[in-house]
């Protein structure tokens, strides 16, 4: 795999931590289960990953997996959806950047194509095809383009990174373990500090090719993880191209969209590039305000987290704020901006929510917020609330349960 080969180890560590990071925002999948193989001999973290980036390179991958997804309770779904309540399916990966994942599903099988820089997402419950290019940073990751290779570092400065990641994070492993028929390592990361409802991540590779196998996330509140993707069993070798060339269903829609992660996504990652474009130059309560058509609230604390930054916000063209609160993946960040129409048309109703269950997919709970009606996702790994009050709308999110949430939105018009 080119982007497998070519990528440094210290660009590895990087994707792990970020892995942490966007469990924060509310995804992320998980680990391969262990078999009775054959395992690898015991090395220390920095030899490993060194060997799984000089690693020789494979063909392709084909592979068998399970999906589970613990994220939502199964009281808020409605039909069946293979990537929201889980499925079995199948992966393959050619050496040329291109993917395909299948989910199957009993009303029909939930497809994803990455093919050098270009996406198809085929859903299944809205018989619909989701088409579009990615960003260019990932574009180039995906192996869609040829890349100047990095220089592998040492041992002794993946060492040397490792310390520094170690700061911050606990790392325990690699355990020697079989994962899906192949000698595997596996490592564990948690939060040193407080990680919200984030327990720890774990995750496991090939140790003779450097092929990740599997990724989980657990909560602090659970013993078992809150997304699974397990590799049943997985070969290596050519991929056909004719397996990448599926067609839409008859009479499915096809709708083009020009990025794969909506604004409310972006916010939630720190991203919102372009429909929530931070301004720099409005940093205090005062400068902000100054640029808002609507009244900022913004305390001095929210459920006892002092506040940390107020930024302004161009969101699709319009003002709007983000305050943030707290430290760490314990922290809790606000959206304000200009309310339109109900809070189903927020961050929050994009997410799934069908506003009175007529079809399949997420029936939000409602909450009340001093008087003003909201909906709320509580999922185990964080929470995610919209309510309007004055003609302003608010969205509270993090990393904690939904009871915190709900405080925090109680204080912002209390």
């Amino acid at each position: 795999m080119r982007f497998l080969r070519t990528v440094s180890t210290q660009r590895l560590l990087a994707i792990i931590a970020g892995v942490v990071i966007a469990v924060a925002g509310g995804t992320a999948i998980a680990l391969a289960a262990a078999g009775n193989g054959p395992t690898p001999p015991p090395e220390s973290l920095a030899t490993a990953l060194h060997q799984a980036a000089t690693a020789p390179a494979v063909d392709g991958i084909y592979a068998r997996i399970k999906f589970t997804n613990n994220l939502i309770d199964s009281s808020d779904l409605q039909g069946s959806d293979p990537i929201l309540s889980g499925a079995t399916g199948r992966l393959w990966v050619s050496n040329d950047g291109q993917l395909r994942l299948e989910l199957q599903g009993s009303n029909g099988d939930a497809q994803v194509i990455i093919d050098n820089g270009s996406f198809s997402i085929y859903d299944p419950m809205a018989n619909t095809v989701y088409r579009g290019t990615l960003p260019p940073t990932l574009a180039q990751h995906s192996g869609g383009s040829s890349s100047k290779s990095e220089e592998i570092p040492s041992v002794a400065q993946i060492q040397s990174d490792i310390n520094q990641l170690a700061q911050h994070w606990n790392l325990v492993g690699p355990t020697p373990r079989n994962v899906a028929g192949q000698p595997a390592y596996k490592i564990k990361i948690s939060p040193k500090h407080d990680g919200g409802l984030l327990g720890d991540v774990q995750l496991a590779w090939d140790a003779r090719r450097g092929i990740p196998l599997g990724i989980a996330v657990y909560s602090s509140t659970s013993s078992t993880p809150v997304l699974e993707l397990k590799a049943t069993s997985i070969s290596y070798g050519p991929v056909s191209a004719g397996v990448f060339k599926i067609q839409a269903p008859a009479g499915a829609k096809v709708v083009r969209i020009s990025s794969p992660a909506g604004a409310a996504a972006a916010a939630v990652h720190g991203g919102a590039r372009k429909a929530a474009k931070v301004h720099g130059q409005a940093t205090t309560p005062a400068q902000v305000q100054a640029r808002l058509p609507f009244t900022l609230a913004a305390p001095n604390k929210l459920d006892g987290l002092d506040r940390q930054s107020v930024s302004l916000l161009d969101w699709g063209g319009s003002p709007a704020a983000l305050v943030t609160y707290g430290q760490g993946l314990g922290g809790i960040a606000v959206i304000e901006q200009t309310a339109k129409g109900d809070s189903s048309s927020s961050a929050l109703g994009s997410a799934g929510q069908n506003g009175g269950g007529n079809g399949p997919g997420l029936s939000l709970p409602t909450v009340s917020i001093n008087g003003a009606s909201g909906t709320e996702l509580s999922t185990s790994l964080g929470t995610v609330l919209t309510f309007s009050s004055g003609g302003v709308q608010y969205t509270v999110l993090g990393s904690v349960p939904a009871i915190a949430a709900e405080m925090a939105a109680k204080d912002l018009t209390s």
